[in-house]
């Protein structure tokens, strides 16, 4: 996506963004399908040298260029979050595919202004597919323009989770009631399902259990191709929401999915 619409200093970070995803890309790819050692975290999310080696390369070029900017990743948390601009990083969003073999997992990258994701970007390595957002200037996909679908029905809606897994039990049967009420519910994609929402090809995600590393590139990216994203209260996804998202293609599709979330 061109920076030519964004005022000068953002539209500098962006081009550099932009640059430095493409760049990581080869960082991850060197370690998908060879293998590779895989740890267990505290919250016992697994976790490989790639995870690692992608967020250090996007840390290091980061910092390097604005050693004044905070910083909230994945593998190696937070840092200075009283800045001004803070940058969120999810090196290789679902890491479970991505040491099974399955091409669809992501990085993520977002710049935050004062708290507000300003742009955001969302890049499926393998594939070579992108999708980016720009406050004010749309969303692209591999340099097109794209936007959500805007069937209004729920019922006819096609509804997306990466897996029942990551519901509590009352969670569980809030999707439930969700699934009974759309017309198709698929499992699988991580951030990809997201990126499908902005490419008008379906029409609800809905999760739980999320970190803002996990959401605040989507918020861009979706609102900019159309969207709706928010916490399953309908308020904006922030750093500090639940990690309950629910991401619609627009508005009529949110209110109506927001209604059943609210009786359950």
């Amino acid at each position: 996506m061109k920076s030519s619409g964004l005022e000068p200093q953002i539209a500098e970070m962006f081009d550099f963004a932009q640059t430095t995803v493409t760049q990581a890309r080869e960082v991850a790819l060197k370690w998908f399908r060879q293998a590779p050692e895989i740890m267990t975290k505290d919250d016992e999310s697994p976790v490989t040298i790639a995870d690692r080696s992608v967020e250090q390369f996007l840390r290091d070029a980061i910092l390097q260029r604005y050693p004044d900017h905070g910083m909230l990743g994945e593998e190696f948390g937070l840092s200075h979050l009283d800045a001004q601009y803070i940058w969120s990083i999810d090196p290789i969003d679902g890491t479970r595919s991505f040491i099974s073999g399955n091409p669809l997992w992501g990085c993520l990258v977002a710049l935050l202004r004062d708290g507000v994701p300003v742009f955001g970007i969302i890049d499926i390595p393998f594939t070579g597919e992108r999708w980016v957002g720009a406050h004010g200037q749309g969303c692209q996909y591999g340099g097109v323009a794209c936007r959500t679908r805007q069937s209004t029905r729920l019922e006819d809606a096609i509804l997306y989770a990466t897996s029942p897994d990551i519901f509590t039990q009352q969670e569980q049967g809030v999707f439930d009631a969700l699934t009974q009420a759309v017309y198709l519910r698929r499992f699988g994609g991580d951030c990809y399902s997201y990126a499908l929402l902005a490419l008008g090809q379906v029409d609800l995600v809905v999760e739980a259990g999320l970190q803002p590393y996990d959401y605040l590139a989507l918020r861009p990216v979706i609102e900019e191709a159309g969207g709706v994203i928010t916490d399953w209260t309908g308020q904006p996804v922030t750093m500090h929401s639940d990690g309950r998202v629910i991401a619609a293609a627009n508005l009529a599709i949110h209110r109506a999915a927001l209604e059943i979330i609210a009786t359950k």
